[in-house]
């Protein structure tokens, strides 16, 4: 869906970016993440236009993004940013509509999208009236999030967009997001600083540095086979084990089958979450259910050793 080949990009006759080479595939969801001024926003910038290239050649389903109106192509990419940017003086509902009502889409249609992304959202139509200044931030997050797909776009683009929220705000929306990829099947590339929100949410991860992609693939393949001593160092020798660990999910070691006593577990949990349980309640088997509730089987302490990649 969108491809770069051998894309610079200069500020002030140095390289922001340089012979950047990357190929995103539709419905994925594409990760950059790197050291700070590693080029990943300009990266992300650049394919709606907001950062014009100067070198290599960057298309968008095929087409070369030079060759499509800038306002066309925005409105046919989402984009939600950290400082969310809402109208002060705007209901959530006009907030939501803005891109729908330049293209001129009826009442009746946006009213009808306002609700539903709201719904998608975790907000009920209560939020429709109120305005920016008696949201949360992550109500505010989330209002964001909602106007960046209002129009139904190709492709959302995110940059940074939970990095001014509490921890636990922030794992949440990185659940919405995640939920909202797994439904929509939308092409998302995002950019973020934080390793564990990448490695969550990644189907592919960009390593940058520098201007440069360092290395791209799964998270699985860039925490077991990294091309460079940076690599490690960035993802962390000491903690490559439990960040293995949250690439996969319990029900991939669950025994099933097997029942054991205790509270159990969800087989959606991420084994470093599995392996939290096991040490604070100092048991060596719990006991798994499936979506539904229903019991899965047995996840077993020793099981946690024989990881393997997620399918």
């Amino acid at each position: 869906m969108i491809q770069f080949d051998k894309v610079t990009k200069y500020y002030q006759g140095r390289a922001a970016v340089s012979d950047v080479s990357l190929h995103i595939e539709k419905g994925e969801l594409t990760v950059l993440i790197g050291t700070s001024g590693s080029g990943k926003s300009t990266t992300l910038k650049m394919i709606n236009r907001l950062v014009e290239h100067d070198e290599g050649r960057i298309t968008f389903g095929g087409e070369e993004i030079r060759r499509i109106d800038a306002r066309a192509l925005r409105r046919r990419m989402g984009y939600a940013i950290q400082s969310i940017g809402l109208f002060p003086h705007w209901t959530v509902e006009k907030n939501i509509a803005t891109v729908p009502a330049l293209l001129g889409w009826s009442r009746e249609k946006i009213s009808a999208r306002v609700s539903e992304l709201l719904i998608l959202l975790g907000l009920d139509d209560s939020f429709r009236q109120r305005r920016p200044h008696q949201l949360s931030g992550g109500q505010q997050q989330r209002i964001g999030v909602a106007r960046a797909l209002a129009a139904d776009p190709e492709v959302l683009l995110m940059d940074e967009p939970f990095g001014a929220l509490d921890p636990v705000t922030r794992a949440t929306l990185q659940q919405e997001v995640a939920r909202i990829h797994q439904l929509s099947g939308r092409t998302i590339v995002l950019v973020t600083h934080d390793i564990d929100e990448a490695l969550f949410l990644a189907d592919k991860l960009v390593l940058m540095d520098e201007g440069r992609i360092v290395q791209q693939g799964t998270p699985w393949q860039l925490l077991t086979q990294p091309a460079s001593d940076f690599v490690r160092d960035f993802f962390g020798r000491a903690e490559l084990g439990v960040r293995l660990l949250s690439l996969g999910q319990v029900g991939d070691l669950a025994r099933q089958g097997e029942w054991t006593d205790g509270e159990p577990i969800a087989a959606s949990m991420n084994l470093r979450e599995a392996l939290s349980q096991f040490i604070s309640r100092q048991q060596e088997s719990l006991p798994v259910v499936d979506n539904q509730q229903q019991p899965l089987g047995v996840l077993w302490f020793n099981d946690l050793l024989r990881g393997k990649e997620p399918q």
